[in-house]
């Protein structure tokens, strides 16, 4: 294919560069050329077009009309010769991760902590998907899990992230003064082992409001309806951690036995191994140190 007509791509760098800082000396330095060099480029190209792309003034350039009319035309083809680029290597593919995980755990420790993920690695696409519609096509699509459950229920090479207890919380205005559990109402998720009734037991206490507990779905639900004041939740460590620092709830009984459950990070071996996904689980891994 011939080319014919095209001015060479570091006069085309050079020009970008310079007028995106409107400086030749911070061209120069981002280019890693000498100042001379940036401005003979631009010199090049202005040449070849047969037009002055910058007013040069003693301490400053501005773009010309002709200047400020090119710029949009040689950034538009960087950005496509980029797309392309990234494409055709799978760049794209490296730096996109998909992450199925529970939506507690997604709201309530995860997505708070997004800004720091991003901040240490800027590049990195993420996509949330939490079970809610078709679970099982969901997590078939994901690089990357996030798990909460028993050890024995997951694969070898899952990666344990956490070490859990439960215990219950409540909002600081609820019930003022001491909590009668008797007649409080008491919020669990459906299906946990650490349940009202394990925790009272483990204290070698009777429990027999099992009828009268509120049986949520999700974390999210219990969490949020405590918050509100409706009640007192059971909730475990990982879940309950900002909640506690930040005062929007409060642990009224000290007593924590260990849960049995906990979250793992598991890469499901239909999918290779990312940078996306090393980086997220080098990330993962120094924000959970010490909860182990």
């Amino acid at each position: 294919m011939q080319l014919d007509g095209l001015p060479p791509l570091n006069w085309l760098r050079a020009f970008e560069t310079s007028a995106r800082h409107l400086s030749f000396t911070l061209a120069a330095s981002e280019l890693n050329l000498t100042q001379s060099a940036v401005s003979q480029h631009v010199r090049s190209l202005e040449s070849f077009l047969g037009r002055d792309l910058f007013l040069r003034k003693t301490r400053a350039i501005e773009l010309t009309e002709a200047g400020a009319n090119y710029l949009p035309v040689v950034r538009e083809a960087f950005q496509m010769l980029a797309s392309g680029t990234r494409a055709f290597t799978g760049g794209d593919r490296g730096r996109t991760l998909t992450l199925h995980c529970n939506m507690a755990f997604s709201v309530h420790w995860l997505a708070p902590r997004l800004k720091r993920l991003y901040a240490a690695h800027p590049w990195i696409v993420l996509n949330i998907v939490t079970p809610i519609w078709d679970p099982e096509r969901q997590a078939a699509n994901a690089q990357v899990e996030i798990r909460f459950g028993r050890p024995e229920d997951m694969s070898p090479a899952a990666q344990q992230l956490t070490k859990e207890r439960f215990f219950p919380v409540c909002a600081p205005s609820y019930q003022e003064g001491e909590i009668d559990l008797e007649t409080a109402v008491l919020l669990d998720c459906a299906g946990m082992t650490g349940s009202w009734g394990t925790w009272f037991k483990s204290q070698n206490q009777p429990f027999d409001r099992d009828g009268s507990v509120t049986l949520v779905s999700t974390f999210v639900i219990a969490i949020q309806a405590a918050l509100h004041g409706a009640g007192i939740t059971m909730v475990h460590d990982t879940l309950a951690e900002d909640l506690l620092a930040d005062g929007r709830v409060i642990q009224p009984f000290d007593h924590c036995p260990p849960l049995t459950e906990a979250y793992f990070l598991s890469d499901p071996p239909e999918h290779a191994s990312t940078p996306a996904s090393r980086a997220f689980s080098a990330w993962l891994n120094s924000e959970l140190v010490g909860t182990m």
